[in-house]
């Protein structure tokens, strides 16, 4: 049986939190930014709506989530600050680059290695999380760091809304750029937490040598072993499976809303500016309000039903899904368009504690960073790519057809597609307690 360790979470694991928090504001800023000036480099540079989905979509997707995975393999061996580091400057750097782009392949070159960069944060952030908040807070953990989707998401609206008209894109990338390079040098120099798993191995070493008995020292991990390790899991545990699939459903529709600010100018009428800066303030109150609510709810519903995390996002998604069709439809004067935005951002927030949480409760502690990497892969190649990439192409077909809504079109579709995650949620809440379980008996 393994020895007991430290439940209790300190005062330093809760400051580290925020300021893992902040670097994933970080993340989704510079990710984001480039979507939320679509209004203003889409005609700068002449870009076409399939290129523009090729550029928020698959250029970038395809690098950040493949070499997501060996980064989580990466993260699972060494040090995982330094390597948090050495990813942020990357992709601060080219963050910079970009506002220099003249055109799409310009543009393009540094949108696919700041995927190699941002590829490091997350699944290196969830391991360092794993390892110092206990399971029954890792939900709350989990959507406390998941701020920064909506807090990134908002923020970049918000310097397109504000700070762009000021000083310019270009200038506000290089701004960005700059900001993240001081915050990777602050990384560098803060120290790496003790693994959990090795804490409880060396606990029980040092208990069995008490005790005259031996057992040998723990090791590191290969690379294949690790791998073997992810399989081995996918394959027993139908739960794990069932919340990946759920999360790259709900990522078809979050891919095609990188249109959304193409959408709100284009069919809608508003002001480009000024429809930044809105959906940025509610993208903020929203998506906090929805993190807080999956984080705490996701664990407050875990204890009472015992059905995992995914049965929460299940019922959310089921009465959210009307608003979320109906918002596609509606004109711009009715309150249920605004009602919609505000509902869209708060599921948004709900998702990431409950999952991401869901997903490293059904895995070996050992490789917690490479099953969030793999997680973070499923979304974005298979979830994202086909949104965002697929989402431009049939907007430029619809409107050679001639269709007068062609956005509006598109949007509605993925929207309808994506709900697929509910009966996806469904099955993995109800196999949750018994794959949980069959991962504890094998441990022990």
């Amino acid at each position: 049986m393994a020895a007991a360790v430290d439940e209790k979470v300190t005062k330093g694991s809760y400051v580290f939190l925020g300021f893992l928090t902040l670097l994933n504001v970080m993340n989704f800023v510079d990710r984001q930014l480039l979507a939320s000036f679509s209004n203003s480099i889409v005609p700068e540079l002449g870009l076409t709506n399939t290129q523009f989905g090729l550029l928020t979509g698959l250029v970038f997707i395809f690098f950040y989530s493949v070499m997501g995975l060996f980064m989580g393999v990466l993260a699972d061996t060494v040090n995982r600050t330094r390597l948090i580091a050495a990813g942020l400057a990357l992709w601060s750097l080219l963050t910079a680059l970009s506002g220099a782009a003249k055109g799409f392949i310009s543009l393009a070159a540094p949108r696919m290695f700041i995927g190699v960069g941002e590829s490091i944060m997350t699944p290196t952030a969830m391991s360092l999380l794993g390892d110092r908040f206990p399971s029954a807070r890792l939900g709350l953990a989990s959507g406390i760091y998941y701020m920064g989707v909506p807090l990134g998401i908002g923020a970049s609206l918000l310097i397109a809304g504000y700070l762009g008209p000021a000083i310019g894109w270009r200038n506000c990338f290089y701004l960005l750029g700059a900001v993240g390079v001081c915050l990777a040098i602050i990384m560098l120099f803060i120290k790496e937490t003790p693994r959990k798993h090795l804490r409880v191995a060396s606990a029980d070493l040092a208990l069995n040598q008490d005790q005259g008995q031996d057992q040998p020292a723990q090791s590191k991990q290969s690379f294949g072993e690790i791998v073997s390790t992810l399989g081995r899991a996918l394959r027993a545990s139908p739960a794990l499976c069932f919340t990946i699939a759920g999360g790259v459903a709900l990522h078809f529709m979050l891919g095609a809303a990188t249109f959304d600010q193409l959408w709100y100018a284009n069919e809608r009428g508003f002001d480009p500016d000024e429809i930044a800066q809105i959906t940025g303030l509610i993208a903020i109150v929203a998506g906090i309000m929805g993190n807080l609510f999956g984080g705490w709810g996701g664990d407050a519903f875990l204890r009472a039903t015992g059905q995992g995390r995914a049965m929460f996002l299940f019922w959310i998604v089921l009465i959210l899904a009307p608003l979320n069709i109906a918002y596609r439809v509606v004109p711009a004067e009715s309150a249920w368009f605004w009602i919609g935005i505000f509902v869209g951002y708060f599921q948004l927030g709900c998702f990431y504690g409950p999952t991401f949480s869901t997903v490293q409760e059904l895995v070996p502690p050992q490789i917690r960073a490479t099953v969030v990497a793999f997680y973070i892969l499923s979304l974005n190649f298979v979830g994202l790519g086909i949104g965002v990439t697929a989402g431009g192409v049939v907007v430029d077909q619809l409107a050679s057809s001639g269709v007068a809504e062609p956005y509006s079109m598109t949007l509605l579709g993925f929207t309808l597609l994506s709900l697929l995650c509910i009966p996806c949620f469904y099955m993995a809440g109800k196999r949750f307690q018994l794959d949980r379980d069959r991962l504890f008996s094998v441990a022990r």
